[in-house]
């Protein structure tokens, strides 16, 4: 299979600190990777490797066949989708709900042009796409968490990237919300994309999800097919918490004993 993206050899050290070392992942057409880990695991520093904004102090991040120093970061950031909660405290509360989904097709945070009638419909069928046609002309503050975070997503798809980055994009919804949102992104398993969703929560990892990269203290502790790497064994390794794993329709679930 085709190589979509890989870190190699990646060592990452901050005033003589390691917060990453020796990643090794490489994900390949056709996969869709979950990154697992504690909070403070060093997960978010891996989707900032990938989106070009941090750079490792050792090794090589390749990215749709470039290799991150040699090319032009900022030209591969257009082919790729990236949803963060910091993404979306960069937005404007106050502005329609069609308009910050359309901002995503020329990747601004703000217009202070006129949006051209293409663009504009384009939005709105995302929108449709979620379900949320209704509140195209809501400002973007008024709605709920489950709703915003569909709204990030659509925003993310507007350019139709080839890897979709989502970082805990289920963090601080209820079960309602949580689930509604996990059964879109279930969805896009339908689409030709790549994507890898950072969490620290296992139920997250849909049946879509082919490959998980278990990470602890920036190290990794597996990676590779999920059946493989989620093992209570593992488990144990990351979150030093004995569990007993069960996996009901292509889902995995924890009980703490």
């Amino acid at each position: 299979m085709v190589k979509v993206l890989s870190l190699e050899n990646i060592d990452f050290i901050r005033e003589e600190r390691h917060i990453l070392s020796n990643i090794n992942i490489e994900v390949k057409a056709g996969e869709h990777w979950v990154i697992l880990g504690k909070n403070g695991s060093g997960k978010t520093t891996i989707l900032e490797f990938i989106n070009g904004y941090q750079f490792p102090s050792r090794g090589t991040v390749e990215v749709l066949n470039q290799i991150y120093g040699q090319c032009d970061v900022r030209e591969i950031r257009k082919k790729i989708g990236y949803i963060s909660q910091s993404l979306y405290e960069k937005l404007n509360p106050g502005d329609p709900v069609w308009e910050v989904i359309a901002t995503g097709e020329y990747a601004f945070l703000r217009f202070y042009e006129e949006i051209s009638p293409e663009v504009k419909e384009k939005a709105l069928r995302m929108l449709d796409r979620m379900k949320l046609r209704h509140l195209a002309d809501n400002p973007l503050g008024t709605l709920s968490q489950g709703e915003r975070k569909k709204i990030m997503l659509a925003r993310a798809l507007m350019t139709s990237p080839q890897i979709l980055i989502m970082d805990e994009p289920c963090s601080g919804l209820d079960l309602f919300e949580r689930e509604r949102l996990l059964e879109t992104v279930n969805e896009l398993s339908e689409q030709n994309i790549t994507v890898l969703y950072v969490t620290h929560h296992i139920e997250e990892i849909m049946p879509m999800f082919t490959h998980v990269a278990l990470i602890d203290q920036g190290e990794l502790i597996a990676s590779g097919a999920k059946k493989d790497v989620l093992t209570e064994e593992n488990l144990l390794k990351a979150f030093q918490v004995s569990v007993a794993l069960e996996w009901f329709q292509d889902r995995p679930w924890i009980k703490v004993l």
